[in-house]
């Protein structure tokens, strides 16, 4: 196992059809189901975009569900 500051390791931000994220190290094949969202990077800087554009962690599957039953109560 690699200890986080030593990890120098490339991954790749993926994301799935649900629109939830992970990291996959880049020098392995990116399971099905899921697609490379950017540049290889670093772990650290992975995690932090992860971060930033992950803000609502339901599957969209989810989020589009509930949007549809808001729309039907509304006036």
């Amino acid at each position: 196992m690699v200890a986080e500051e030593e990890d120098t390791r490339d991954y790749f931000v993926v994301m799935n059809d649900e629109e939830q994220y992970s990291i996959w190290l880049a020098d392995k094949p990116v399971p099905n189901g899921w697609k490379t969202v950017g540049e290889k990077k670093k772990k650290p800087e992975c995690l932090k975009y992860i971060g930033e554009v992950w803000t609502d962690i339901r599957p969209k599957s989810l989020r589009d569900a509930m949007g549809k039953d808001e729309k039907e109560r509304a006036p």
